[in-house]
């Protein structure tokens, strides 16, 4: 989990394969308008999860189709519907560089991972990570 203030130029360029569409400019300025909370989320269905979670991206469907989704109880317009998501693997990756630039994807999946695997995982809200149960949450799992 990382919180962070973007600018409007860092803004434009994540969302940058929407240039030029109606939505672009009120989606990046109310991306800019204050501070987000960005997560990597991990499971084998993540993507998918996410997605039923944060409900369909336009707010009035989300709130007749699923009205307890996070859209669908929180959302205001369709470019300002509170939360985002990737919608694949490849966009997820992309999307994971943008918002955490240190994070190496290849080296989690090697050494972080499989420690996950190890036994019952906690999660340490100051370190913003997630542990193994027993290890005190020394540095990441």
């Amino acid at each position: 989990m990382r919180e962070l203030l973007w600018r409007k130029e860092d803004c434009q360029r994540f969302y940058r394969e929407h240039e030029g569409r109606f939505f672009y400019q009120r989606l990046v300025e109310f991306m800019a308008s204050g501070p987000i909370r960005a997560y990597i989320l991990a499971h084998k269905d993540a993507i998918q999860l996410w997605r039923t979670l944060m409900g369909p991206t336009r707010v009035f469907r989300a709130r007749h189709v699923a009205p307890d989704s996070i859209r669908g109880s929180f959302g205001l317009t369709d470019t300002r519907n509170t939360t985002h998501g990737s919608d694949s693997v490849v966009s997820a990756s992309r999307e994971i560089a943008a918002f955490f630039p240190d994070f190496s994807e290849q080296r989690w999946y090697e050494e972080e991972e499989p420690q996950l695997r190890c036994g019952p995982v906690c999660y340490s809200p100051e370190g913003g990570v997630h542990y193994v149960a027993g290890t005190g949450g020394l540095g990441p799992a």
